[in-house]
């Protein structure tokens, strides 16, 4: 039976159905002396200023019974693929966020006991995981994407996940990146096509007024 399609951003935040996925908030991507600052030559200053509005977010998907799903990157060269394995040498022979390191290691976000946490080894978090099997397996059809960057590994998830028909909303003030104009053009982007670009409170009120519904 085909499913109905959800019209309105209450239909498509509706805890019963909804996930948060918070990408990559790993020190590489966003401490100071990360592979990023450090190889990459890049201020993530705005990667580390994402990590309240992110767990300000997670607390109200937990207080709503919306499951949160954790990404990290694991780029160890003998997993990459091979075209963005040599894209990685162009800047240096250094691993980023390998198998074990400090890098690695979330930066300033807090998984809770229970909550999926799924290695990647690609700019998308569906590929070579088994994220999708477990979203499909809890009934999930919207996805809240937060993490960075914002024009990477957030966009390239965000996008694999409508094409495999889930609806996607980009929390606006939970996701960055290190290159300001890029991580504007994939805002404007998933706006124009790929789905709700949302700021965290406007989220949280979604979900806040459907418990409110459920219990009246």
């Amino acid at each position: 039976m085909t499913k109905a399609i959800l019209d309105t951003v209450e239909q498509r935040l509706d805890p019963a159905h909804t996930a948060v996925m918070v990408i990559d908030m790993q020190n590489d991507f966003c401490a100071e002396g990360g592979y990023v600052e450090r190889v990459v030559g890049k201020d993530v200053s705005a990667c580390r200023a994402v990590v309240a509005p992110i767990m300000e977010l997670v607390v109200a998907a937990r207080d709503s019974s919306v499951p949160v799903f954790w990404i990290k990157a694991n780029y160890d060269p003998d997993r990459l693929p091979e075209g963005m394995l040599a894209k990685q040498r162009e800047k240096s022979a250094e691993i980023c966020c390998g198998t074990g390191s400090w890098g690695s290691e979330f930066h300033g976000v807090i998984a809770a006991a229970g909550e999926a946490v799924i290695e990647k080894s690609c700019y998308s978090a569906f590929v070579g995981t088994e994220v999708e099997r477990l979203l499909r397996e809890r009934g999930i059809r919207t996805l809240v994407f937060a993490g960075v960057q914002t024009n990477v590994c957030v966009e390239s998830s965000l996008r694999d996940a409508v094409c495999r028909g889930f609806y996607a909303v980009l929390a606006s003030d939970c996701v960055a990146s290190h290159t300001l104009p890029l991580h504007e053009a994939t805002v404007k982007n998933v706006q124009f096509l790929f789905g709700d670009v949302l700021d965290r409170r406007a989220i949280t009120t979604v979900w806040s007024a459907a418990a409110r519904a459920k219990a009246s």
